[in-house]
């Protein structure tokens, strides 16, 4: 998912913002906190171990900043990641309009947040859950938020306030829901198809 997404921007082109003009009166004038480092357009990562695909990250801007005691990347224009299980089948997808990633010098701590419209799609479990802000602890392998979450099942809909939930989106758990209802009657001989990562002819209804 959003794991070792810190990683492999070689894969991705770089472009460096520079100037030769020998105006010193604009170079006085830029706040260089406030100057991006590096910029990267169309950016396209791709991890993977032992031969089998991990996670793919996608965002048409990235831009990184140096500071004292941190570095961080933003991503104004839009960030997708997608996470691929053990078998290398696409399963958690994530999207937002913005996303920021930090990184401490002193302890190597990593933030990862999402910001706006986000929404995360377990493609296997068919779950699609939306928030607002959503967090990713690298650490402890999961994700989280305090804000209001829906989430759509084949199971139901539920709703409420903070959510937890593992990496992969998984098993997700709504802190404080409320107003939810569940599908009681399923038919149960329905056949269901994986169509993102099924491979041969659709199955006929």
């Amino acid at each position: 998912m959003i794991k070792t997404a810190a990683t492999a921007f070689a894969v991705a082109s770089v472009v460096y913002s520079c100037s030769c003009s020998s105006n010193l009166g604009i170079a006085d004038s830029l706040d260089l906190d406030e100057t991006p480092v590096q910029t990267v357009d169309n950016m396209f990562v791709v991890h993977s171990e032992n031969g089998i695909l991990q996670m793919r990250m996608e965002a048409d801007l990235m831009e990184r900043y140096d500071r004292d005691s941190m570095t961080y990347e933003l991503f104004p224009e839009g960030f997708a990641v997608y996470g691929y299980n053990e078998e290398g089948l696409l399963e958690t997808e994530i999207i937002s309009d913005n996303a920021r990633h930090e990184k401490y010098t002193e302890d190597d701590r990593e933030t990862w947040q999402a910001f706006g419209n986000v929404k995360v799609k377990n493609i296997i479990n068919k779950e699609i859950l939306e928030t607002d802000t959503l967090y990713w602890d690298r650490k402890n392998q999961k994700i989280y938020t305090d804000c209001y979450v829906k989430m759509h099942s084949p199971d139901g809909f539920i709703q409420g306030y903070g959510m937890e939930s593992d990496e992969r989106a998984r098993n997700t758990i709504i802190l404080k829901p409320f107003d939810n209802y569940a599908f009681v009657v399923q038919d149960s001989t329905e056949v269901t198809v994986d169509s993102v990562n099924f491979i041969g002819p659709l199955l006929k209804k």
